[in-house]
């Protein structure tokens, strides 16, 4: 059962959404106008989001965003009158914790743009502050800003009791997608680290694998950025043993100062890939994701191919890069952030962000030509979730998509990378 129990929630009372101002923009400043003060965020307050994802309810990408106004509803509503969660750790960097009571763990992803039916995110919110993270949109949906991402971290109650009910009842080994012959694929991460720092008190991931252990046949994959998931050795063997299991590790430059700049509190590119070769000294099939690749931040010459070099090295299967992704609230983070530490990219950026999420074709398809290029040259697997898997009376899954044409859609995921 998980240990985040539940707890009554306290009543407060309810402030009104003031009228908001048609949005014109990508950025909801200009250059002269100042950023958002962090923490101006009670409602009606500077920093509030200015779109509305479609589908509140959604722990996948959203088709697209509109812009009426809408009273505080379903998890916005559970947010706002979330209770506080103890915590020990008494550094004043540390986050606001919550606990956040929720209907459901394993949640539906009907989005065309990823691979997977199914997914599991045990938060809502990640410390690990990375400043392209591609999650931040998820709190809006709380109504909270997603420059708030890394500092309001939403802890979900009884995960394990949820999970339970939800793969006996939703769950399916026959997939419509695979005309009914394979098992749907379970996603651990996609907008939120499972193993960020919050995890150590809470341990809402381990409760989650705890119960998904004692099934077989599924399909799982998870997403990290962090070394903490050695912890949970046991329970990934055991669940490798049953059903077919996969590790995706997140390591987008080797380099500890530049890591530092652009994932501040996430582990060191080197202690990520220690934990790649401790998960496959283990059994465990994992490969890295060097998701998102930044334009001339972490594209430069040798760059991707000595993440690759080390990936390798460590034991990775497979290998898979995409070009960084902006939504727009990821883009109110992080162009701000490019102007300050990269003031020599700002206007390439600004040129390629401001009015769509992706970096031009032409990048694009250099980009994948090169990431062929770089498997072919390490024997990298073209397909994650590749190896030997138990077979039993229920179908297993085998996912069959082209690393390069997935990476774009995984990208930010993450572990933070990303829900």
């Amino acid at each position: 059962m998980s240990p985040v129990l539940p707890l009554p929630l306290p009543r407060f009372p309810m402030r009104r959404r003031p009228a908001r101002r048609p949005a014109t923009q990508l950025l909801p400043f200009g250059p002269a106008e100042p950023k958002p003060e962090a923490g101006a965020l009670a409602q009606g307050e500077p920093g509030w989001r200015t779109e509305s994802p479609k589908h509140p309810t959604a722990d996948c990408p959203p088709p697209e965003f509109r812009s009426s106004p809408a009273p505080l509803v379903g998890i916005a509503r559970l947010a706002a009158n979330a209770p506080i969660a103890d915590t020990k750790r008494k550094s004043e960097e540390k986050p606001e914790y919550f606990f956040l009571p929720v209907k459901s763990i394993l949640n539906r992803c009907d989005s065309d743009r990823v691979p997977f039916e199914w997914t599991v995110n045990p938060y809502r919110g990640c410390e690990f502050a990375c400043k392209y993270c591609y999650a931040r949109y998820t709190h809006e949906y709380m109504e909270i800003d997603g420059g708030e991402f890394e500092r309001k971290i939403f802890v979900k109650q009884d995960a394990a009791v949820l999970l339970a009910r939800d793969v006996n009842q939703k769950y399916s080994y026959a997939s419509k997608a695979s005309g009914y012959t394979k098992a749907e694929h379970i996603a651990i991460g996609t907008a939120t680290d499972p193993y960020q720092p919050a995890e150590r008190e809470y341990g809402v991931t381990r409760a989650c694998l705890e119960e998904l252990a004692k099934h077989e046949g599924l399909s799982i994959s998870i997403i990290t950025k962090s070394n903490q998931i050695v912890r949970d050795l046991d329970l990934l063997k055991v669940i490798a043993g049953k059903s077919a299991l996969s590790v995706n590790v997140t390591v987008t430059t080797l380099k500890p100062r530049l890591a530092r700049v652009l994932e501040p509190r996430a582990p060191r590119p080197d202690l990520r890939l220690a934990a790649v070769k401790e998960l496959r000294d283990a059994g465990i099939h994992v490969g890295v994701s060097a998701s998102p690749l930044l334009p001339g931040i972490t594209d430069g010459e040798g760059e991707l191919e000595a993440v690759a070099a080390a990936s390798k090295e460590a034991g990775a299967e497979w290998f898979f890069s995409g070009v960084l992704f902006l939504m727009p609230a990821s883009a109110r983070q992080f162009l701000p952030f490019i102007e300050q530490k990269f003031p020599k990219l700002a206007k390439q950026y600004r040129e390629w962000y401001t009015k769509n999420g992706y970096a031009p074709e032409a990048y694009r398809k250099k980009v994948s030509e090169r990431v062929l290029r770089i498997r072919q040259k390490f024997g990298f697997s073209s397909r994650p979730w590749e190896g030997e898997r138990p077979v039993y009376a229920q179908t297993q899954l085998s996912l069959g998509w082209d690393a390069a044409a997935i990476s774009g859609q995984l990208q930010g995921m993450r572990s933070c990378a990303a829900g």
